[in-house]
């Protein structure tokens, strides 16, 4: 007879795994259309097949990978669809979160949220300059271009979540960010110079509205930055995808 506390450990064990493979999907480590092999996952994590395949189950159920005939678990990439639906989401709650914000920031918090702005700045200034010292153009940027502009971006928003005040809200947004792979728009933005400065000066007027306490125009501002970079995206997605 298996005991409660050997299967709670078992359970355990397999929503480590699943865990482990979704953050590792959606960092872009494990790109859409990859074969997940139960052996290989078992031997990179010293288990038995049986939690990897739970673990696989589990993702399917969570619509991240698809059981496919002759090929097993496969990564599946969100729709078209689905992405726009999420950026829409997405705008009316980040609008909600950079109104907040507008109304209920204290001095820190506008310091922070400066420093974001600097940092993302400096992320995409090293980006530039990087475009126009390479010699491949089809090269990728190194990583630490990538994460340097991934962490500048990503700090801006959490700023703004934080001085929102809400945690359910914040919570939200978490949740969201966390359903799709996080560099969805640095696919779109880190191709071109023009996007990437026009985001950086979408992030200085949205600051600059939250500094005034201008809780509407942080709203709007905010909505029209999500939305804009999700019709980039989608378009793009489309267009790799057709």
């Amino acid at each position: 007879m298996v005991s409660s506390r050997a299967v709670t450990a078992g359970e355990a064990l397999v929503d480590r795994l699943a865990a482990a493979i979704h953050a590792r999907v959606l960092a872009g480590d494990i790109p859409t259309g990859s074969r997940l092999r139960q052996e290989t996952l078992a031997t990179e994590f010293g288990v038995s097949r049986t939690p990897v395949r739970e673990a696989l189950r589990k993702l399917q159920a969570d619509g991240l990978i698809e059981l496919e005939p002759n090929r097993g678990a496969v990564v599946r990439g969100p729709s078209g669809r689905e992405v726009r639906e999420a950026y829409e989401v997405r705008a009316e709650l980040e609008g909600l979160a950079a109104a907040l914000a507008a109304s209920r920031i204290r001095d820190q918090e506008v310091r922070r949220l400066h420093d974001a702005q600097r940092m993302f700045g400096r992320s995409v200034k090293g980006l530039l300059a990087w475009k126009t010292r390479r010699r491949d153009g089809d090269a990728p940027p190194p990583a630490e271009v990538h994460d340097e502009w991934m962490r500048g971006n990503d700090v801006f928003h959490l700023a703004i979540h934080e001085a929102a005040g809400n945690e359910r809200l914040q919570s939200t947004l978490s949740d969201l960010h966390g359903s799709f792979p996080r560099d969805l728009s640095w696919i779109v933005l880190g191709e071109s110079s023009r996007l990437l400065e026009e985001n950086v000066a979408q992030h200085a007027a949205i600051l600059d509205a939250i500094e005034r306490h201008d809780a509407p125009q942080a709203r709007r501002l905010m909505k029209e930055h999500v939305l804009r970079a999700g019709e980039l995206v989608v378009r793009r997605f489309e267009q790799r995808t057709t």
